[in-house]
């Protein structure tokens, strides 16, 4: 009995904090970089200790939101590394679905990547602190791919890192300068940048036994 109370509490519990972060979700949709724990409170119908009693402080909503986005983001691209085509159309498709995710939600992209002035008298998310793990995140997840699915010879799980963090670096980088400037259009960007890394992904062969790049 104490058991299954335990567990409909942890349910309770998980369904109210799923609840709060769809909240968060929909406010920062709507203010980005200036999403406010008191907007996200008002937003949720509760007061802000009681936002802070399920996430601790602003950067642990942050955190949640991050994973939350990250673990979405890591699914749609591991289903383009998998989906049944020649890998360069999957190197393409897979740099195409970052894109299209941060050009579908460009307030979430930002809340996530680029700090912004905070409202007066609340102190803002440290963005620093938290988006840098984020891309490490998704650097090690491709690294992992990589390794997996390609046969790099000797070194090769420290080239898969290399490899990882270099793309998801590129990735970051070119996809943070054409949101914010638009100098072309995505299809572009993306044919550019699989040129880019072709080369060495066209001669490498794959892993005997892996699911193939």
């Amino acid at each position: 009995m104490e058991t299954r109370q335990r567990t409909d509490q942890q349910r309770s519990a998980d369904r109210r904090r799923r609840e709060l972060l769809e909240a968060a979700d929909r406010v920062v949709l709507r203010d980005g970089p200036h999403a406010s724990m008191n907007a996200i409170a008002a937003e949720a119908g509760i007061t802000k200790p009681i936002l802070y009693r399920h996430f601790g402080d602003k950067g642990g909503l942050y955190a949640a939101l991050a994973q939350r986005h990250t673990d979405a983001l890591l699914a749609s691209l591991r289903a383009a590394l998998d989906a049944p085509a020649e890998r360069r159309e999957r190197v393409a498709s897979t740099l195409d679905t970052y894109l299209a995710a941060i050009e579908a939600r460009p307030q979430v992209y930002r809340f996530l990547m680029h700090p912004a002035d905070s409202p007066q008298g609340e102190a803002g998310f440290d963005v620093g602190k938290h988006s840098a793990p984020l891309l490490r995140r998704m650097g090690e997840e491709l690294a992992q791919v990589i390794e997996e699915r390609l046969d790099l010879g000797p070194g090769s799980q420290r080239l898969s890192r290399v490899w990882g963090h270099g793309i998801v670096g590129m990735m970051h980088a070119a996809g943070d300068w054409w949101l914010g400037e638009r100098p072309c259009d995505r299809a572009e960007l993306v044919e550019g940048l699989t040129d880019l890394l072709w080369g060495r992904l066209a001669a490498a062969d794959d892993r005997t036994g892996g699911p193939g790049f």
